[in-house]
């Protein structure tokens, strides 16, 4: 990867006189197992917070923004090459000031800088290393980083004093150059209003369907959210299509999950949490029985349905945040409706009321954070993965209950994360206190789970159709036109998005 300022960063010299201050590392104080683990790092790492952006701006230098997650061997690998070493730590140190974020106990954080940079390189994944002006502004960065390339000039070693360099030597540009990914991003992470027109979606869902094709022939890419969301679009047009090569590739796509659903998911391709991408394959294995009656096809989504309830992490408060459990459950519940699987209902609606009890305040919303933790930040995506589970509750049991929690998310939604052009903001207007949070965004296509914009008109939908009240499938579509005039880098990122989609256009 070349620095967007190599041009001019091979002028700087090497060489950095600047004031050595060491910090504390601070990730003994964080709620999570994979931040505490970094407490032994020779890194002086700090915690995502305004006083951390406030001491980049006292002592003018860069902050170093490292994003990374239990499940992704790409940062366990930077973290045993990379930061265990002590000179590595001097380094950053006396030049930056570091900050290091779990992308699952701040998804917006990784969300946000995920987008920064493939900006400025193209490339996507985890881990994340972006080096930000004191503002939040990303100016450089990348994935993975060896600790040393003396060859490409792209190891740590080498990046860390150019990049130190360039700030103090050609702050101008630097500016400049963080405004303009900045405003890139942010144009990504907004709506465009269109209309919802039928032979656009028509031509967009062929796209996925040529891509998810290539995937089922050569066994790639499958274990993803991603690409387990182009699945369901495959599977929502071939229930509604008589076209036998709907049928074709529903089958083929059947096939490969019902005999390598499991491995796919341990090797995601990009270190995806593999309980959740099991759990859209488990979905689209029932959604697939019900299409194709095949009895394997059956027996492997109850098999791999008693596997995902089986998960010890779902009832252990500490482990799973709110978005991904609740997709989780939400995901078993639709599975076990689909195949007439009575106790895997049960098991699912039981982890529901514990996700419920611990993380879900009627009038308030959901919370994002871990059990122990005091954190009570909002997002978007936690209050549409909550509400889309207890939808499936609700067709599960027809308890009213449930229907009420979905209701009352609902109106979180249009209370505290609605955008009055349209659509939701990923969090909610109390969160932007950190400056490199204060442009809202809105997230649509597909990531590490379904787009959040995408799946809250999923949810108004069925909100609509289960109390009989037009107003959520005006808002459901509202949400749609949103960003109808918006593309994605790839198109497979739109797979939730287009079922939503099909599904509106196939009622009017």
């Amino acid at each position: 990867m070349r620095s967007p300022f190599a041009p001019f960063v091979a002028l700087c010299a090497i060489s950095c006189a600047t004031e050595h201050r060491q910090f504390t590392n601070e990730m003994a104080q964080s709620a999570t197992s994979y931040l505490a683990r970094a407490a032994g790092e020779p890194v002086g790492w700090q915690r995502w917070t305004r006083a951390t952006f406030s001491l980049a701006a006292r002592l003018d230098r860069p902050i170093l923004l490292y994003i990374g997650a239990e499940d992704c061997r790409g940062c366990a690998a930077m973290d045993r090459e990379t930061y265990a070493s002590a000179e590595v730590g001097a380094v950053i140190d006396s030049l930056f000031v570091p900050v290091r974020v779990d992308r699952d106990e701040r998804p917006d954080v990784a969300q946000r800088y995920g987008v920064a940079v493939e900006v400025l390189t193209g490339l996507r994944g985890y881990p994340l290393t972006v080096f930000l002006t004191p503002d939040g502004s990303a100016f450089f960065g990348g994935t993975y980083f060896p600790a040393d390339d003396p060859v490409t000039g792209r190891g740590i070693k080498q990046i860390l004093p150019e990049v130190a360099r360039s700030f103090r030597t050609h702050r101008d540009f630097i500016v400049r150059q963080a405004a303009l990914v900045r405003q890139l991003s942010l144009n990504r992470q907004t709506g465009a209003h269109g209309v919802l027109e039928p032979g656009a979606v028509a031509a967009r869902v062929d796209r996925v369907r040529a891509a998810l094709a290539q995937a089922v022939d050569h066994r790639l890419a499958l274990g993803t959210v991603a690409y387990g969301q182009a699945a369901e679009l495959a599977l929502a047009a071939a229930a509604r299509s008589a076209d036998p090569k709907d049928l074709r590739l529903a089958r083929a796509l059947l096939d490969v999950l019902a005999d390598s659903g499991d491995v796919l998911a341990a090797k995601g391709e990009r270190d995806e949490p593999p309980m959740v991408v099991r759990a859209g394959m488990v979905r689209n294995l029932a959604l697939g029985w019900g299409l194709i009656e095949e009895r394997r096809y059956w027996e492997a989504a109850r098999r791999g349905l008693e596997n995902l309830l089986a998960e010890r992490r779902l009832d252990e408060p500490n482990a799973v945040f709110a978005d991904r459990a609740a997709y989780v459950i939400g995901a078993a519940l639709e599975a076990a409706t689909a195949i007439g699987d009575s106790a895997a209902e049960r098991k699912g609606v039981a982890a529901l009321d514990t996700l419920l009890a611990r993380s879900y305040v009627a009038g308030r919303g959901v919370r994002h954070g871990p059990g122990d933790s005091t954190e009570t930040r909002s997002l978007l995506q936690d209050q549409v993965q909550v509400a889309s589970a207890a939808m499936a509750a609700f067709r599960a049991t027809g308890e009213p209950r449930y229907l009420q929690v979905a209701a009352d998310l609902a109106a979180v939604l249009e209370r505290d994360f609605a955008d009055p052009l349209g659509g939701y903001f990923d969090a909610s207007e109390a969160d932007r206190a950190v400056p490199g949070l204060v442009d809202r965004t809105q997230q649509v296509w597909d990531n590490l789970l379904p787009g959040a914009n995408a799946w809250a008109a999923r949810v108004l939908l069925q909100l609509a159709e289960a109390t009989g009240e037009a107003g959520y499938r005006r808002r459901a579509e509202a949400t749609m036109e949103a960003f109808a005039g918006l593309a994605p880098t790839d198109e497979v990122l739109a797979s939730s998005y287009l079922t939503v989609a099909q599904a509106i256009l196939a009622t009017r």
